[in-house]
C-alpha cells in the first residue's frame, strides 16, 4: 500500500505501510502510558499531593516527548507546524500546571480543559493530514472528543464535586484509540508483507 501525502514539504511524499513502524510502534507505547497514568492517576485523585501534581505534569511532558518521538520517526511524512504547536502547547500546559496547582483542583481542570480543546484540534489536523497512512480515523475521533471533554472540564471545574477522575477517565480512552490506531498501522504493514 502506497500512498501520497503532503506534510508541508516541497510536494507529495510517498509513503508506505512499512514506513509507519515508528508511528505504530509510539501509538503502543501512547497506549501503555495512558492506562498506567490513569490507574495512578485514580488512586491519587481525591487531592493534589505531591503524587498527583508530578503526576499532572508529567502526562503533557510526555506528550511533548511523543511529538519529538512522532516528528523525528514520521520523517517527510511528519505535518511538522502541528508537531510544533502541540510540542508548545504541551510545554505551556506542563509549565501552567505546576502554578495552577495552588490554586486547587478547579484551577487545574480549567487548565487541562484548555489544553484537552487546543491539542485536540491540533490531534485533529494532524490525523486528516495523515489519513491516507490508514488506521487514523481512531485518533480523527479521539481529537474531536478531547475538544468536547475538555469544555467538560471546563464546566466541571465550577462545580461542587470538581475531580481529577474524569481526567483518568479521558487518558484512558485517549489510549484505547491509540492502541485501535496502532493495531491498524500493524495490520496495514503486515498485509503490505
Amino acid at each position: 500500500m502506497s500512498s501520497s501525502i503532503d506534510a508541508g514539504v516541497t510536494g507529495p511524499v510517498t509513503v508506505t505501510a512499512s514506513n509507519t513502524t515508528g508511528l505504530r510502534n509510539l501509538y503502543y507505547a501512547r497506549f501503555g502510558f495512558a492506562i498506567i497514568w490513569a490507574v495512578l492517576v485514580m488512586l491519587t485523585a481525591a487531592s493534589l499531593t505531591p503524587v498527583s501534581i508530578a503526576l499532572l505534569v508529567i502526562y503533557p511532558l510526555f506528550d511533548v516527548a511523543a511529538a519529538v518521538v512522532d516528528f523525528r520517526t514520521s520523517g517527510p511524512a511528519s505535518p511538522k507546524v502541528p508537531l510544533y504547536i502541540n510540542i508548545a502547547l504541551s510545554l505551556l500546559t506542563a509549565i501552567g500546571l505546576g502554578f495552577a496547582v495552588s490554586a486547587g483542583i478547579p484551577s487545574v481542570l480549567q487548565l487541562w480543559g484548555a489544553w484537552a480543546i487546543t491539542a485536540g484540534i491540533v490531534q485533529l489536523v494532524v490525523a486528516i493530514l495523515r489519513y491516507r497512512l490508514g488506521g487514523q480515523w481512531a485518533m480523527i475521533l479521539s481529537g474531536g472528543i478531547s475538544t468536547l471533554a475538555g469544555s467538560n472540564f471546563i464546566l466541571q471545574s465550577g462545580g461542587e464535586n470538581a475531580s481529577l477522575t474524569t481526567i483518568a477517565g479521558y487518558a484512558t480512552l485517549g489510549g484505547i484509540f491509540f492502541l485501535i490506531s496502532a493495531i491498524r498501522l500493524h495490520r496495514l504493514s503486515s498485509k503490505e508483507q
